[in-house]
């Protein structure tokens, strides 16, 4: 699969990750959901987390070679952010895309451990 496919898969994977979070924290209001979510869906928030992940090696080689390919895509600059940022997030998408196809269960442990430990 085209890693922008799976970068637009992860991105879906993702946030309804951080949504289901935020809805179970017990925040009960539409305007302080989205804030909240602001933490975890944003580029910039997205690249902090992945290299959190990096940094506190909890990655393996294949996931951070995932994480590559996903940020060297080919694709839009955003007007939101830099494109470095725009590129890591792409990347984190990437592999939470990917691990969601064929890994499920690590997708999961990713997901869980930036919602409960990043």
């Amino acid at each position: 699969m085209n890693n922008l496919v799976l970068a637009y898969l992860g991105d879906a994977v993702y946030e309804l990750h951080i949504r289901k979070y935020l809805i179970e924290t017990g925040i009960a209001k539409v305007n302080e959901l989205q804030s909240a979510s602001l933490n975890y869906v944003s580029a910039k928030s997205q690249r902090r987390i992945l290299e959190e992940l990096i940094n506190h090696e909890f990655l393996k080689e294949e996931e951070i070679t995932i994480v590559n390919r996903g940020r060297n895509a080919s694709s839009h600059a955003s007007k939101t952010t830099d494109i470095i940022t725009y590129k890591k997030a792409t990347g984190l998408e990437c592999l939470i895309g990917y691990l969601y196809n064929n890994n499920k269960e690590r997708c999961n442990e990713i997901l869980n451990y930036i919602t409960r430990c990043l």
